[in-house]
């Protein structure tokens, strides 16, 4: 016997969102004007359309997308034609294993349109639902752009007025399709979460790549001929020298997507086969997580939370380029940030503007350098001092007579795991007993990815050399259910969506301080830090494993390093 179909209006009243009378209300109105149930509830304003939606979604057993929130990109746009897809609401995502079309449709008692698409199409569909104006505003601001990424190129090669002999053309009045170009490859990227676009000439065409969550995926290889055009596009909205060509040059780019203001960090790199170009997506909200969103434990956190309100010491950050070492001192800013304290930064570059925080911009030219900025804040009576990164022995000196001088210093280092940065310190030439009574604590940390919360599921086939590599005993290894990512619209088939960190938070105490007194070696200190509660990098690891939070996979990905496989 079928299981009978749940009323629109129980779910809705079930979620809290409407009351009972309001539902008896809307079915009055709507029977009268010859309305939907939802559509006069949103009518009303008693739900919005997303409530409406995801109600209908669960009322049918189907997929809810965000179109908002989810990174949408169709891999079969070209199963149906543009107008068609605009006059319908409909979008056409990808082949499932078993043959189906996943398509995102607004109506689910559309059948009429589902049945002539499988006519059209000769296959089953996969039909997921998003709200009709969201999607009206995705396929209207973004899939016309995602759609002719290719066919502005195509259009390009074909219309003889567009040529553009040389690799060093400078944009012209005829330029509009490169401008359009660069405009939505930009665009692209900022929808689908990259943290950087790559511009690479190689030899017989221009590679364009994005970095989501770490991970560098490929996505159109410009004809070579237009590598000036586009590379002089991207100079001139970085506001950058179009003429020299020998030098490395650094730019920034403001452009407005939806209601956010994003700003792009442009570095430009002279290379065998021209110009490459990097830009950073620089997000606001990315540092405005908050500290828990980083990733903590709760005994991480809530240490980490008492360090950083020590009244002076220094507090280091470590790990590699990339490790979201900056995006944790933001945190710390951000939650430090009150009318009572001053607070001076000295960044290499500037990346986050905060209000009631005086961020300086190092400026080797000018001889405006860390060390000469932390000398200046010093008399400016700053009760927190952030130093971008400690890279020499002048720097690491001023800043550790600023600790003990009754100021609170954050900085970065780059070293391999928390212990290691005491021994940098030392190998640099600050004196051992400068760094015992400064250093109050160290972390290092890693990013790794997040399995996606929208197609998670539990998973027996991890491999056992990869489990006992991490640690894993042989009784977790039998009986622990891990998680994993099938892959769906949302991750863009990864599996990840996001990225969270993994932490190794040093504390120093009186045995610490003596062998680092004592120059003492880095296997010591570890074991030292590993006596006194110190979790390792892998250690926190596996904890997020055991969470469903992140895979086996990853974790070796990120932690392959012999040191950080040591617990």
């Amino acid at each position: 016997m079928a299981r009978k179909r749940r009323r629109l209006g129980e779910i809705l009243v079930e979620w809290g969102i409407v009351t009972p009378a309001d539902v008896n209300e809307a079915l009055r109105i709507g029977q009268r004007d010859g309305l939907r149930i939802g559509e006069t509830l949103v009518s009303l304003s008693l739900a919005d359309e997303e409530d409406i939606t995801k109600a209908l979604a669960t009322q049918y057993d189907m997929e809810y997308i965000d179109l908002d929130q989810n990174v949408v990109v169709p891999t079969e746009l070209n199963l149906i034609p543009e107008d068609l897809v605009k006059r319908l609401n409909i979008l056409p995502l990808k082949r499932e294993d078993d043959g189906r079309l996943k398509i995102i449709i607004t109506d689910p008692l559309d059948l009429e349109t589902l049945d002539m698409l499988r006519f059209r199409l000769n296959c089953e569909l996969s039909p997921t639902l998003a709200s009709k104006s969201k999607m009206r505003e995705f396929i209207s601001r973004y899939i016309g752009s995602s759609m002719s990424i290719d066919k502005t190129i195509e259009q390009m090669d074909e219309d003889a007025e567009m040529q553009i002999t040389g690799g060093d053309a400078i944009l012209t009045e005829d330029s509009a399709p490169i401008i359009r170009l660069v405009t939505m490859i930009v665009g692209e990227a900022v929808r689908g979460r990259a943290s950087d676009i790559h511009v690479e000439p190689m030899a017989n065409r221009v590679r364009v790549r994005y970095r989501v969550d770490g991970v560098c995926i490929e996505r159109d290889n410009i004809p070579k001929r237009m590598q000036g055009s586009v590379i002089n596009r991207l100079k001139i909205l970085a506001g950058i020298d179009l003429a020299e060509k020998r030098l490395p040059q650094d730019g920034r780019i403001k452009m407005k997507f939806g209601t956010s203001d994003i700003d792009f960090r442009v570095s430009c790199l002279p290379s065998y086969h021209g110009e490459s170009m990097v830009l950073r997506i620089l997000r606001p909200e990315s540092v405005r997580l908050g500290i828990p969103s980083l990733g903590f434990g709760h005994e991480d956190l809530s240490r980490f939370l008492q360090i950083i309100k020590r009244p002076n010491g220094i507090f280091l950050v470590t790990g590699p380029t990339g490790s979201g070492k900056t995006t944790t001192l933001y945190a710390a800013i951000n939650e430090l940030n009150r009318p009572d304290r001053k607070i001076i930064t000295a960044e290499d570059p500037v990346e986050y503007n905060f209000t009631g925080v005086n961020q300086v911009q190092v400026n080797d030219g000018i001889g405006l350098t860390f060390a000469s900025i932390l000398r200046a804040m010093l008399r400016q009576a700053p009760n927190v001092i952030l130093v971008g990164e400690i890279r020499d022995l002048e720097v690491a000196q001023v800043a550790i007579q600023a600790a003990l001088t009754g100021h609170l210093v954050f900085s970065t280092l780059h070293t391999n795991d928390a212990p290691s940065a005491i021994t940098r310190l030392i190998d640099m030439g600050v004196k051992p007993f400068l760094v015992t009574n400064s250093v109050q604590a160290v972390m290092a940390q890693r990013l790794v990815r997040v399995i996606c919360a929208d197609c998670k599921e539990p998973s027996r086939d991890t491999d056992p050399k990869i489990l006992r590599m991490l640690g894993f005993t042989p009784d977790e290894i039998e009986n622990v259910t891990f998680s994993r990512g099938r892959g769906c619209s949302s991750c863009v088939g990864t599996g990840y969506r996001g990225r969270q960190g993994i932490f190794e938070l040093m504390e120093m105490d009186n045995a610490l301080r003596e062998l680092a007194f004592n120059r003492g070696s880095l296997s010591e200190l570890r074991r030292a830090a590993v006596a006194t509660g110190m979790r390792t990098l892998l250690q926190d690891g596996r904890d997020k494993v055991r969470a469903g939070i992140t895979t086996a996979e990853e974790l070796v990905r990120i932690t392959q390093a012999e040191s950080l496989l040591t617990d």
